[in-house]
């Protein structure tokens, strides 16, 4: 089990199902709201070990703290990251911020400094600074196994021309 593999044998992980109402489903504000539709039913399941309490707080909050500190997580903004090596260099960069120089409210101190792997709250500059002295890992060739195989189709071209070619004329009768 990847969880097992990831966490040791004695991590243990709980799994949610949220059951959503289907009404209204057919109307055309459905197509345009934003949100889920209320949840009717909730399901939870021990999938390794046994969990003391199944809850999604944590995640969703974690969630919420990157959506709101980097709106590359927002579908609907300019800063919508599209390529993945631009998107994980930003995601990198929070979890640094985050860990290294934002302060803490409940705890008073950054994470890494109440968990000991700082010494210091860092500074953006020094931040910076680990970020472009840091060398960056050389891309890894593909597996061939893995590799996309593209086969040419004779006559694939007309193939896709299926749809009616109208003319101006015609779409005024």
């Amino acid at each position: 089990m990847w969880f097992r593999d990831a966490f040791g044998p004695n991590a243990v992980h709980g799994q949610i199902v949220k059951t959503y109402s289907v009404t209204h489903l057919a109307t055309p504000e459905a197509a345009r709201r934003h949100s889920p539709a209320a949840v009717i039913a909730v399901s939870r399941a021990a999938v390794s070990g046994t969990p003391d309490q199944i809850s999604t707080s944590y995640v969703e909050r974690g969630n919420l703290s990157i959506r709101m500190a980097s709106r590359r997580f927002t579908r609907l903004t300019n800063g919508f990251s599209k390529p993945l090596d631009c998107h994980v260099a930003a995601v990198a960069l929070y979890v640094a911020h985050y860990n290294l120089c934002r302060v803490h409210e409940t705890l008073r101190t950054t994470p890494a400094n109440a968990l000991g792997v700082a010494d210091h709250v860092w500074s953006i500059g020094e931040l910076i600074d680990a970020a472009l002295t840091a060398v960056p890992p050389k891309p890894t060739p593909t597996a061939p196994d893995r590799r996309r195989r593209f086969q040419v189709i004779e006559g694939g071209k007309q193939q896709f021309l299926w749809w009616p070619i109208f003319s101006a004329t015609t779409l005024q009768t």
